[in-house]
C-alpha cells in the first residue's frame, strides 16, 4: 500500500479509462469524486437525476432501471460501487451489474459495505462475497457508522437539531465511528492505487465512543444541550418500520441490538495503513462540521 494521501493518489499509475463513482452526490461518494478529480482523474459521476458534480462527467444511473446502465459504464474501467439505500437485498440488483460491467472492461471494483456486514452476511454481504469471483482487482470497505451521522442529513443530526436527542438501541455499547471524509480518502486509494487491495478493509477512526460520548461532545461543541435517550429494539424497530421497509428497519435496529451487545466496540488501523495518516477523531470533526460559526 502507498504511504501517502492524496498525493500518493496523484502517483498512480493512469487508468486508461475513468472511473464511475455511483452515489456520487452522497456523503462518501461526493467526496470521493472530489478527492479523484482533485488528483487529476477522469470521473463519471452517477446519481439517479445526472446531477452536474464539480471536475467529473455527470450521468443519470438509477439501480433498478437498465437502460441507465449502458451509458454510466462506457468508457469506464474501475467503479465504485454504493448499493441502493433501504434495499434488503441488493444484490439483486448490484451482481447482474456487476457482471455486465466486468463484461464490458471494467477491470476493478470497489464496494461500498459495512463494518457490520460480514463477507457472506445479509444484505450487501452476499455482495461481498461475489466480488472475488468477478474481477480480479477488487477491494471491499467496510466502515464503522459515520461520523456525519451526527452531523449531516441522518436521522441522528435531525433529531439533534429538533429535539437535542439521540435515540438508539445501542445502550452503553461502544462504535468506532468513522469520517466520512477518511472513508473517501481509502476509497480513493483502492481505486487508484497500481496494486489492488484484493481485501476488504474495516475503517474505524481512532477510538471506540457510546452514544452517550457523542451527546456529550456535540453539546461540549455546539452549547446546545444533547442526550442519547436509549430505547428497546422493539421500540427502535417501530419507529424506523415507519420510516422505511419493515426487513430493512429490522436490519438496522438488530444491528443497534449488536452494537450494546460489543460487536462494534474496536478500532483499526486501515485509515493510517492506507493513506498514510491517522483517522480523525470525532471531536475534531464535530469542531468542523458542527461548532456554531463555523
Amino acid at each position: 500500500m502507498t504511504t501517502a494521501d492524496t498525493s500518493a493518489v496523484t502517483r498512480a499509475t493512469p487508468a486508461i479509462g475513468s472511473t464511475l463513482v455511483i452515489g456520487a452526490t452522497g456523503t462518501t461518494g461526493s467526496r470521493t469524486v472530489a478527492r479523484l478529480t482533485a488528483a487529476g482523474h477522469a470521473v463519471k459521476a452517477a446519481s439517479r437525476k445526472g446531477t452536474p458534480v464539480a471536475g467529473a462527467e455527470p450521468v443519470r444511473f438509477d439501480w433498478y432501471d437498465p437502460g441507465t446502465h449502458a451509458a454510466a459504464l462506457d468508457g469506464v474501467d474501475r467503479v465504485h460501487v454504493i448499493p441502493p439505500v433501504g434495499d434488503p437485498d441488493p444484490a439483486a440488483v448490484v451482481l447482474p451489474f456487476l457482471r455486465r460491467a466486468r463484461a464490458v472492461g471494467v477491470r476493478r471494483a470497489v464496494l461500498l459495505s459495512a463494518s457490520s456486514i460480514p463477507k457472506g452476511g445479509p444484505a450487501v454481504g452476499q455482495v461481498h462475497q461475489a466480488l472475488p469471483g468477478i474481477f480480479d482487482e477488487w477491494a471491499v470497505l467496510r466502515p464503522s457508522w459515520f461520523m456525519q451521522n451526527f452531523t449531516g442529513g441522518h436521522l441522528h443530526a435531525r433529531s439533534i437539531r429538533a429535539d437535542g436527542v439521540i435515540r438508539t438501541a445501542a445502550g452503553t455499547g461502544r462504535v468506532g465511528f468513522v469520517d466520512a471524509d477518511d472513508i473517501a480518502a481509502v476509497a480513493a486509494h483502492a481505486l487508484t492505487d497500481v496494486q489492488a487491495a484484493n481485501t476488504d478493509l474495516v475503517l474505524t477512526g481512532p477510538e471506540a465512543l457510546s452514544h452517550d460520548d457523542i451527546a456529550a461532545i456535540v453539546t461540549e461543541v455546539t452549547g446546545r444541550p444533547v442526550v442519547h435517550r436509549p430505547l428497546p429494539y422493539e421500540e427502535l424497530r417501530d419507529r424506523l418500520a415507519a420510516l422505511m421497509p419493515e426487513e430493512f428497519a429490522e436490519m438496522l435496529a438488530g444491528m443497534d441490538r449488536a452494537i450494546a451487545e460489543g460487536a462494534e466496540d474496536r478500532v483499526t488501523d486501515s485509515v493510517r495503513r492506507v493513506t498514510g495518516r491517522p483517522a480523525r477523531g470525532f471531536r475534531a470533526v464535530a469542531e468542523r462540521e458542527l461548532r456554531p460559526g463555523r
